[in-house]
């Protein structure tokens, strides 16, 4: 069975030690670092599979530091941090990361989480490698993990992204509950006031309208979900 490693990325002391407990008791690898700098060390000597880290450190903050971790597709990140207003949750999200709590936090509600995240994580790299995937002259590449616009611009879009416009495809021209997109995406059910859903699509929208010769491919239901409405090529 396989053993996930865990990094602390977190420079309050108590804290850390806290969370290292605490995920060495549910039987994790867990790693610690207090900064970027220590963090940047700790994955290139490990294999990491899911960083939890706050958002207040030293040199650079959490939120510019997940940019760096983001484009790796098989790391999880979840933000712990005191920080709790919406824009910082908000902005969290858009930056790619699969969860987002404030301290204080519940100890069972943070290893629930993470389990899945880590088996979602799991699932996806037993996955066969996935076709690539045309529409409206757009490609997206489930072995890479990159969309490439019709006019040749690649970007690489978090797993996030990805795992809610590959289930909209999927499922081209039928409505696709909000509830059924983050459960694709992180695992977990649907949260009173979670915006998760709402921050993703908003993120996958961008990408197309960066291209003006695309339609909106992706439709609002009111109080329903989303819908795709692409043509597939």
């Amino acid at each position: 069975m396989q053993t996930y490693q865990i990094l602390v990325v977190e420079d309050e002391d108590v804290t850390r030690f806290n969370l290292r407990n605490l995920f060495e008791a549910e039987g994790y690898a867990v790693f610690e670092a207090v900064d970027g700098d220590s963090m940047a060390e700790q994955l290139k000597l490990n294999t990491i599979n899911l960083v939890i880290m706050d958002i207040n450190l030293p040199g650079k903050n959490g939120l510019l530091l997940a940019r760096e971790l983001t484009a790796n597709k098989d790391l999880g990140l979840i933000f712990l941090t005191g920080r709790d207003s919406d824009i910082d949750k908000i902005l969290g999200l858009e930056i790619g990361a699969d969860d987002y709590l404030t301290k204080p936090f519940n100890p069972r509600e943070l290893t629930i989480r993470a389990r899945n995240i880590l088996s979602r994580i799991g699932q996806t790299n037993a996955e066969p490698v996935q076709s690539i995937v045309s529409f409206n002259q757009w490609t997206l590449d489930g072995n890479s993990r990159q969309m490439t616009s019709p006019d040749g611009k690649v970007t690489a879009i978090p797993r996030g992204e990805y795992r809610a416009l590959s289930l909209l495809i999927k499922n081209a021209g039928k409505i696709i509950s909000r509830q059924e997109l983050i459960k694709e995406m992180t695992g977990r059910d649907l949260r009173a006031n979670d915006r998760t859903v709402d921050v993703t699509i908003r993120r996958l929208r961008k990408h197309f309208e960066s291209n003006q010769n695309t339609p909106e491919l992706i439709n609002t239901i009111h109080g329903e979900g989303y819908r795709f409405v692409g043509t597939l090529d």
